[in-house]
């Protein structure tokens, strides 16, 4: 338990960023998994308006080091590609 001031203050801060953290977070897979879920259903129209939704979310995310840059560029690339295929032939 802590026992100083300063020990105690770090607690309360830690409380509030693993909060925050864990809303942002569940924000981004909420957007991820729209993007899954219409390439699912092989939407093309769908897909596309969900995939540039999520793309300033990533953005934003990797901006306030919520998650890395190479994750976001990582996930946005596949996606698009996987987007892209459910275009008709």
């Amino acid at each position: 338990m802590a026992n100083t001031a300063s020990a105690k203050k770090r607690i309360r801060q830690t409380a509030r960023r693993t909060a925050r953290n864990r809303s942002d977070m569940s924000r981004l897979r909420s957007f991820i998994k729209k993007v899954e879920t219409a390439i699912g259903a092989g939407v093309e129209a769908d897909a596309r308006a969900a995939l540039q939704a999520l793309q300033p979310e990533l953005a934003r995310a990797a901006t306030k080091g919520l998650v890395h840059k190479n994750l976001v560029a990582r996930k946005l690339s596949r996606l698009s590609k996987r987007v892209k295929a459910t275009a008709p032939a």
